[in-house]
């Protein structure tokens, strides 16, 4: 099954090899309520508590591939949730650095994932803060649909880093900045998504 999600996602324009492997090896159904394992493999969003989602396959893979990741870089995942993305993430060779916002799922996730094998530093807390201790940051990724781009997350970004961001409200742009100095942003942007709201009640500009 996880093959022909692979084949799914090449067809859809996923060129990375790396990428195309890395959620070949990642078992999607152990991030599932038990009720959706059957369809863990399809290329589609399911509920995963506290009114968060775990993202369609071809999202996360388009997100990690617009990360240009060689293996080595240190990222900032904004939204962990269910903690699939993160495990993509890791299974890139990167180290992962997440911030999840929801209590709940939070508690959850630290705990499924060491049983999966998967090491990665979590945080609960506000991702519009980033998270200051450890950046800068090769590569940061947002999970979430942001209405602006947080200042925080691009001071936390080094320079010659990539950011990955769907900003908007209703529906997002994928957005991808790189870091030219300290002031100095290059910017891309891709198709529209919908994701879950990166909550506003704790932004900071």
């Amino acid at each position: 099954m996880r093959r022909r999600l692979v084949e799914v996602l090449r067809s859809k324009d996923i060129q990375s090899e790396e990428v195309l492997a890395a959620v070949g090896r990642v078992p999607r159904h152990m991030f599932l309520d038990s009720s959706f394992e059957d369809h863990a493999y399809q290329n589609k969003a399911f509920p995963i508590g506290e009114d968060q989602t775990i993202s369609h396959p071809y999202t996360v893979a388009f997100q990690t591939e617009l990360l240009h990741l060689n293996g080595g870089e240190k990222v900032l995942e904004i939204g962990t949730g269910s903690g699939y993305q993160t495990a993509v993430l890791l299974e890139m060779g990167t180290k992962v650095f997440s911030i999840e916002r929801q209590n709940g799922l939070f508690h959850r996730t630290k705990s499924l994932l060491p049983k999966m094998g998967y090491i990665a530093k979590l945080k609960y807390g506000d991702g519009y803060i980033g998270w200051e201790e450890f950046a800068p940051y090769d590569r940061i990724i947002v999970t979430a649909g942001a209405p602006f781009i947080p200042d925080a997350l691009k001071s936390q970004l080094k320079i010659g880093g990539i950011l990955v961001i769907p900003v908007g409200r209703e529906k997002q742009v994928m957005t991808v900045l790189v870091k030219k100095s300290e002031s100095d942003f290059e910017t891309f942007t891709y198709d529209a998504f919908q994701f879950v709201p990166m909550l506003e009640d704790k932004a900071r500009r």
